[in-house]
């Protein structure tokens, strides 16, 4: 159980609080309430629609937390009980979206909802009954690089100034409206900042988050396995998918795409740190990623093989990877960022959070976890319709 001499950053006791978390069951979601429920003595209210990923925090009654996180089946759309959870908290966290790209071109509407007009209740509820609220957006707010429109000989593209991401400082760049793959972005970026007005106008506490690209165990689905057959969740699944069925991981155009990746465990300290420190999180818009993390999509695809080979005890194939078109991939309207790299200096200043797993150690925790979880039961998937022909 959790002490109760705990203090913030400011040496100040940390209160025991209500947390409305809309969003709980998924990936996010769940690592955060494990560790909410293992470190403090916080309650939450876990609202979604799905709870298989926090089962084992709500079963059995005789958990050392158990009456500290209740979960509550509703969906956001349409369910007037959302407001009455909202008040009963002090903290409202909306993790609530649509965030898997495969969706953002071909399902730009329900992404477009999901994001917004979804979202707008919450911030209305929070705004009106005086409550606090995180709210979870992206890295994606950010679009593409000022210095992906230089040339591409250009000294300047080397230069920070070009690339680098400021909470405070980059413009948001999308693509044209025919590019659909932004509607999940301009959505995100419309409901930030809708949050920001509220707090200018109507004094709205909040906290908005920017993850760039959280990975870990739980992170979306293996298709036909554990969620759709037709399914395309985001690049960590895909490739573990892959490699879990003993295919050739696919490079969306080459695989030239850089992104940095965050292990899920190091950005829920910083998340707890915001829940705790008000003080200093309120008003703020957080990056929360890794900086030292960097790969292009290809290098990413060429580690995740070594390190499955290295877990499973099973060799690389012979063609690892193959090219894929975005259009043949994602289907029409997909287009993409050319880097993500996070400024950390408003993250570091307030909370002093530093994230502290590399890439082959967050990737070889995931994996081990994907390959003890999935393995056997794709082998099964895999030789069932040989067995019935």
């Amino acid at each position: 159980m959790a002490s109760a001499a705990r203090v913030d950053l400011d040496g100040n006791p940390i209160k025991a609080m209500t947390i409305c978390m809309i969003g709980a069951g998924g990936f996010i979601g769940s690592h955060l309430c494990e560790k909410l429920m293992a470190e403090t003595p916080h309650k939450v209210l876990a609202v979604d629609v799905y709870n298989d990923k926090i089962k084992h925090l709500l079963e059995p009654a005789s958990l050392p937390w158990a009456g500290r996180i209740q979960f509550h089946r509703i969906n956001i759309k349409n369910d007037s009980r959302l407001e009455g959870l909202i008040k009963m908290a002090d903290l409202t966290i909306n993790l609530a979206a649509i965030c898997t790209p495969a969706d953002y071109n071909t399902r730009p509407l329900d992404t477009i909802y999901s994001n917004f007009i979804d979202a707008l209740p919450v911030v209305k509820y929070c705004s009106e009954n005086n409550k606090r609220l995180i709210h979870f957006s992206t890295c994606e707010v950010y679009g593409k690089t000022i210095g992906s429109f230089l040339p591409k000989d250009s000294p300047m593209r080397q230069d920070p100034a070009y690339f680098i991401l400021k909470e405070d400082a980059s413009p948001c760049i999308f693509g044209s409206i025919e590019k659909q793959r932004w509607s999940y972005a301009c959505a995100k970026q419309l409901i930030e900042r809708l949050v920001y007005a509220e707090g200018a106008e109507n004094g709205l506490e909040f906290t908005i988050v920017r993850p760039f690209n959280w990975i870990g165990p739980r992170m979306d689905f293996i298709p036909g396995i554990d969620g759709p057959s037709e399914g395309v969740p985001r690049v960590l699944a895909c490739f573990s998918n892959n490699l879990l069925r003993g295919e050739p991981l696919k490079l969306v155009d080459g695989g030239q795409s850089q992104r940095t990746f965050v292990y899920i465990k190091d950005a829920i300290e910083a998340v707890l740190l915001m829940i705790e420190n008000p003080a200093r999180a309120n008003g703020h818009i957080f990056n929360v990623g890794n900086p030292n993390n960097e790969v292009t999509v290809r290098q990413l695809a060429e580690m995740m093989t070594e390190v499955y080979s290295k877990v499973s005890g099973e060799p690389a194939l012979e063609v690892p990877t193959i090219d894929v078109s975005s259009k043949e991939f994602y289907g029409e309207g997909y287009d993409d960022s050319d880097k993500r790299i996070p400024d950390m200096t408003i993250i570091n200043t307030q909370l002093g959070w530093n994230p502290k797993t590399s890439l082959w150690d967050l990737l070889e925790s995931t994996l081990t976890y994907q390959h003890r979880t999935y393995a056997e039961a794709i082998k099964q998937a895999i030789s069932k319709p040989i067995a019935s022909s």
